[in-house]
């Protein structure tokens, strides 16, 4: 059985699917338990933007390939980003494809896939279940962001985040305000609580105020009419009065803070707006604002997606794809998912998907020519999720 890892090509991308760890392993597979050999075909330079030479990918047993076409042709083909219109006219019809593919929002993509006759998984797609968390790469790649924008946030500040203790005086520690206490959002808060900044923490879900207070972190609780905590653990979507009575009670409080990082996310909808324009006015000159939802819409009424603007002597960045800015570790746990998931997958050496297992059903977003999760389906606009 051969698995192909392309290069990247999506704009920005620098994360690889596998490293040559994992990738080694997984060429042993086959031999480990007596059946079928398991090759790897990486494509030249696949790991360059994650600071991974072609020879360390030899010296763990992959074979390099020329060209996108040959890592495509492979049984199975691992990927970050989702495959361009031309990349999926290189997989096999009975190709297996494995990668962060959009399924709520891609779905042109989905339905060229599809078409293709590939049967796709999409890791945005694994079920939030205990046995599936070796395999959640959106944890992982959000982990990556969350402390990325915590340095973000310091980096561009112009102050101190500790409070420093000095013969010229005594300077205060800068406040940080974390909106969204998420796999991201906790992470930026003990990134800054590390830092030495006073953080605060707020998220709609009463259930995740203990995780924030572990962290060294006050929980800033707004009284919105109840725990609003959604399915497979998300924040769900709020009333337009819930959003309107958030925003208001959330410019009084970010106008106290030096910082702010956001990472509310609703999944297949556009980010919610926590931070008015109002807020940000409100804000001392040369304040932060890090804005990790950039890429479904942004929380800031003022993000200009993938731009560093100044609005009322706030600077407020929305950066994009922030994991692929730290691509080797990124990579390093991206490529640990992947394993996790080949595992259910691959027995001696041999591709065996059982539909039965419902990490597989629920991961699968394409087969037999079909959209055959509900949720794709409705984003493809072909009928609505049952």
């Amino acid at each position: 059985m051969e698995i192909g890892v392309p290069k990247e090509t999506a704009e920005g991308e620098r994360r690889v699917a596998l490293v040559p760890d994992i990738l080694g392993k997984l060429v042993r597979t086959g031999d480990a338990e007596g059946g079928e050999a398991v090759e790897v075909l990486v494509q030249r330079g696949a790991g360059d933007g994650a600071l991974i030479p072609d020879r360390l990918y030899e010296e763990a047993g992959a074979r390099l390939v020329d060209g996108a076409a040959a890592a495509f042709s492979a049984d199975v083909v691992v990927k970050v980003a989702p495959p361009s219109r031309e990349e999926v006219k290189l997989l096999r019809g009975d190709a297996v494809l494995v990668g962060f593919l959009q399924p709520l929002t891609n779905g042109e993509g989905v339905r060229a896939l599809a078409q293709a006759g590939v049967t796709a998984f999409a890791l945005e797609s694994i079920p939030r279940i205990s046995r599936a968390q070796s395999m959640d790469a959106l944890s992982s790649q959000s982990n990556v962001a969350g402390y990325r924008a915590a340095l973000i946030g310091a980096q561009q500040l112009g102050r101190f985040y500790p409070m420093l203790m000095t013969a010229a005086g005594t300077i205060r520690p800068a406040t940080v305000l974390v909106l969204g206490a998420g796999v991201a959002g906790l992470q930026a808060i003990a990134t800054a609580h590390r830092l030495g900044a006073v953080v605060q923490g707020f998220d709609v879900r009463a259930a995740v105020k203990e995780q924030v207070e572990s962290l060294g972190a006050r929980f800033l609780e707004f009284d919105l009419g109840g725990d609003l905590e959604g399915a497979g653990g998300y924040a769900r979507e709020l009333t337009a009065e819930q959003q309107a009575r958030q925003q208001e009670l959330m410019a009084e409080a970010i106008g106290k803070v030096d910082v702010v990082i956001t990472t509310a996310l609703v999944p297949g909808r556009r980010a919610p707006l926590l931070v008015t324009e109002d807020a940000v006015e409100r804000m001392k000159p040369g304040s932060v604002i890090v804005d990790l939802a950039g890429e479904a819409g942004g929380n800031v009424e003022l993000s200009e997606p993938g731009q560093a603007v100044v609005r009322h002597g706030v600077k407020i960045l929305a950066p994009l794809n922030v994991p692929s800015t730290m691509a080797e570790h990124a990579s390093q746990l991206y490529a640990r998912n992947i394993e996790a998931l080949l595992g259910l997958m691959i027995d001696g050496g041999r591709l065996k998907l059982d539909f039965e297992d419902e990490i597989i059903a629920g991961a699968c977003i394409a087969r037999g020519g079909e959209i055959v999760n509900a949720a794709a389906r409705e984003a493809a606009g072909l009928e609505s999720a049952a």
